[in-house]
């Protein structure tokens, strides 16, 4: 189950391909520690893909809107994790619902990603697309780290 959910995280990562969540900017700043990084790392992930894609200026609302549901869904995401890691003592029924619950997320996440980069793959230039087909294509590093170590 647990190699389940690191499967499941990395592709949220990538879904973040893509990552995804940053509390907005009105958002308390009494958020714990690994909110912050996890909020971070998606921030992260946003500013790779902008200058991995070459936004251009006209994109940038395509683009805004599709940044906003990665942070949406990271954030989303990030409360469903610190649910189920506070659980406690749970029974295995339990456990399943949540990771049901989990699941569900992600899949809603995605079909709101989707239809928001659909808009934005659509206005790629060639190279563009050639640079998402690529990034996109490409499995996720070690510890969900995309950018690092990426041209």
């Amino acid at each position: 189950m647990k190699k389940a959910l690191v499967i499941l995280a990395s592709t949220l990562a990538m879904s973040g391909a893509f990552a995804q969540s940053a509390a907005p900017a009105s958002a308390p700043a009494a958020a714990s520690a690994p909110a912050g990084k996890h909020e971070r790392n998606i921030e992260d992930r946003i500013a790779y893909l902008h200058t991995q894609l070459k936004i251009t200026p006209a994109q940038e609302s395509q683009w805004s809107a599709f940044a906003d549901v990665m942070r949406n869904n990271g954030q989303t995401m990030g409360t469903l994790f610190q649910q189920r890691k506070d659980a406690t003592n749970q029974s295995a029924l339990d456990d399943m619902k949540q990771y049901t619950a989990i699941a569900e997320a992600h899949a809603d996440g995605m079909k709101k990603l989707v239809d928001a980069f659909e808009p934005l793959y659509g206005s790629f230039s060639p190279e563009q697309k050639k640079l998402a087909d690529e990034t996109f294509r490409r499995e996720p590093p070690q510890g969900g780290k995309h950018h690092k170590g990426a041209k």
